[in-house]
């Protein structure tokens, strides 16, 4: 992703979250902490918007990251025999092997709601709502982080030889997929050369999302 669109790191000593994650089609979900939600959320699965289920996952928004450690682990601690594997569709390297829990849905959401009230922290549930404030609060990057990409996906078909998106296109499909996702109103955030090759471009029917 590009530096104009995604943002900086935050100092090491500033906000953090914890997050709950159910999976969408299976009651299966994450726990962690992070600095930067939206970077991490991408790295467990790039379409992790419809991976999780944003209508009941949730941040815990702390002040330090000593507040967020100390909370994850309350959360990590209460379940050990309801661990599970990642799904397979989240890559090695970034699934967090002790962080999946199976069956404890319905007790992590209310216990990290419980956590954050009894301590008077920030709670951001649903999730969806505070993603596209993110989002939207990045929109004015996005002209021309996608007109520079769509350029760049192009080149990429055309001198590689491909018949179906390079990462270059694919992710400028992704992000405008969860903007879209989030109810941004891409008409309005796009070039229109970029809003009608999403809306009409090669990609259609070439691949499934």
């Amino acid at each position: 992703m590009d530096e104009d669109f995604v943002e900086p790191r935050f100092a090491s000593r500033g906000r953090a979250y914890v997050y709950v994650l159910p999976c969408r089609d299976e009651d299966l979900l994450k726990i962690g902490f992070t600095r930067e939600p939206m970077e991490r959320f991408r790295t467990l699965n790039r379409r992790f918007f419809e991976l999780f289920d944003l209508g009941r996952g949730l941040l815990v928004e702390v002040d330090r990251v000593a507040q967020a450690r100390r909370i994850e682990r309350l959360l990590l601690t209460h379940w050990p025999e309801h661990r599970a594997p990642a799904p397979l569709v989240v890559p090695a390297s970034a699934a967090g092997h002790t962080e999946w829990y199976r069956g404890v849905g319905a007790e992590a959401i209310p216990l990290a709601r419980q956590l954050a009230q009894d301590e008077g922290l920030l709670l951001h549930e649903p999730l969806r709502p505070w993603l596209a404030a993110e989002l939207s609060r990045r929109a004015d990057a996005l002209y021309s982080w996608s007109e520079r990409m769509l350029a760049e996906a192009m080149l990429e078909r055309e001198h590689a030889g491909l018949v179906g998106p390079g990462p270059m296109e694919q992710a400028l499909l992704d992000t405008l997929a969860l903007c879209e996702s989030m109810g941004l109103p891409l008409a309005d955030l796009l070039p229109e050369s970029v809003a009608q090759w999403y809306r009409y471009g090669a990609h259609r029917g070439l691949y499934s999302r």
